[in-house]
């Protein structure tokens, strides 16, 4: 896990956990900001404000450009810097694709110059939740209430993935910019399942007898990420809320009592039991990372594999060129609310524009280019992966990862469905994957992982330190 691509992975799902523990454990980080952020009401950059130039930038005024080089590289965003540039051609633009970001950066927050528009991710990521208490962050309503350059009839809020402006709070209002767009699913080898006849299982009943054909064929039906549960606990509660339905979930977020004990997670829980009963599990894949899970999977001994849409191009180095990488959706339990074709999502990498910029003019009007779909377009060609921005992939020349994960996105609608509360309770998220592991590995029942889940959210909402959130 020490390459970029990896590391940026590994913190694309942990990163908001990590700015939480570090502001109620470790604010002292950024304590040389808590003297107070910028004036945020001041975003007017000193031109004439119109419905082209919401923010009022001057295109002479230079723009100051951080972006963490991780995972997606940092050529996208020399893309969206050359649109920037088009519009304002008398401008200059500092670029910067770096790893280390606190190292870089604290110094210069602390000294009241930070950059207009930062890409906070990756190993030493500024702590958001630090960075918004001290009043760093530039409040994004203005952005998200500008004319979108698509369409200057429509707001950029209405342009997006609904869990766009859901993402984008801290302390009560728009402070991030969520920008890529994770689609969670079963993955599989289109080339194989085509030359073996099968087709991805929509009933649970048809997915037992799909397994077991694989089974026949002398490989595993499934693998997953022993070493870090978190993959297989995305199977169990995409069943889990496609059986009871969005409510499952928010309960879950909210710390509402008996949560986990739902009949629709227990029926889940049994389902993943009855997958390792029936020696549907790869052998030893309990014990393996993601990467030695995933490069046997790309080598033909499993089937599916739980991961999100970075997986495509996680795996470019050791997969065969002819492996068709291909999202599909988890089975529906008897009875299930929802319709087979949703499924899990969230919004990550964190762009922000602080306060204290000295062109947050720019710096906003950076974020709207990028919330146009030609340059949310070019990110997706460019790194595989889907964003926030509705319809921008639409008619670009897609790998089948970035394709199938479209697809998916696209058919659950409104169906789809996120969870916070990894992100909201960080202190229960790693109990809450262990417990993940023992029932993947059938170390618990199904009632043990319902009860000593619910156990972890209930100490969690007893706890004086936890702020207690609802969800809309």
């Amino acid at each position: 896990m020490t390459t970029p691509n990896n590391l940026s992975r590994r913190l694309f799902l942990q990163r908001a956990a990590v700015g939480t523990l570090m502001a109620s454990g470790g604010a002292t980080l950024l304590s040389a900001c808590a003297s107070g952020g910028g004036d945020d009401s001041a975003s007017g950059g000193g031109a004439e404000k119109t419905s082209d130039n919401p923010f009022g930038v001057k295109s002479a005024d230079p723009l100051d450009v951080v972006i963490f080089k991780g995972g997606y590289g940092d050529d996208y965003a020399k893309a969206h810097e050359e649109l920037y540039k088009k519009k304002f051609p008398e401008t200059t633009i500092k670029h910067a694709g770096i790893t280390d970001i606190t190292p870089q950066l604290q110094p210069r927050f602390n000294g009241g110059n930070p950059p207009d528009v930062i890409d906070n991710s990756g190993a030493s990521l500024l702590p958001m939740s630090t960075l918004a208490s001290t009043g760093q962050l530039a409040d994004l309503t203005e952005l998200f209430d500008a004319p979108s350059i698509d369409d200057p009839n429509k707001k950029v809020r209405d342009t997006l993935e609904s869990i766009a402006i859901d993402a984008a709070m801290i302390e009560g209002k728009p402070q991030v910019l969520e920008y890529v767009l994770t689609v969670f699913a079963l993955w599989y080898n289109k080339k194989l399942f085509t030359e073996k006849g099968w087709k991805p299982a929509e009933t649970w009943q048809q997915f037992l007898d799909l397994c077991g054909e694989i089974k026949k064929a002398g490989i595993a039906p499934l693998a997953h990420q022993g070493k870090h549960p978190y993959y297989i606990g995305q199977i169990l509660l995409d069943m889990a809320v496609k059986h009871g339905g969005h409510d499952v979930i928010r309960a879950i977020d909210g710390l509402e009592p008996n949560a986990w004990k739902h009949p629709s997670m227990k029926a889940a829980a049994e389902a993943i039991l009855e997958l390792k009963g029936k020696g549907f599990m790869m052998q030893g894949t309990e014990g393996l990372d993601h990467i030695q899970s995933q490069t046997a999977w790309n080598q033909g001994k499993a089937a599916f594999i739980p991961s999100g849409s970075w997986l495509e191009n996680e795996q470019k180095p050791v997969a065969p060129k002819d492996f068709e990488t291909t999202a599909t959706f988890t089975p529906l339990l008897d009875g299930a609310k929802l319709p087979v074709d949703c499924t899990e999502i969230s919004a990550g990498e964190n762009f922000i524009v602080p306060s204290k910029a000295k062109n947050k003019a720019g710096g906003l009007e950076y974020l709207r280019i990028m919330l146009s779909k030609e340059a949310a377009g070019k990110f997706t060609e460019m790194t595989g992966s889907p964003t926030v921005v509705k319809g921008a992939a639409e008619g670009k020349k897609l790998t089948p990862g970035a394709s199938s994960a479209g697809a998916l996105l696209a058919s659950g609608g409104e169906n789809n469905w996120t969870t916070f509360f990894a992100t909201w309770y960080s202190t229960m998220d790693k109990p809450i994957r262990n417990v993940y592991g023992e029932l993947a590995a059938a170390r618990i029942t199904a009632d043990e992982f319902c009860t000593r889940a619910q156990k972890i959210a209930d100490d969690t909402a007893k706890d004086p330190k936890t702020k207690k959130q609802t969800r809309s």
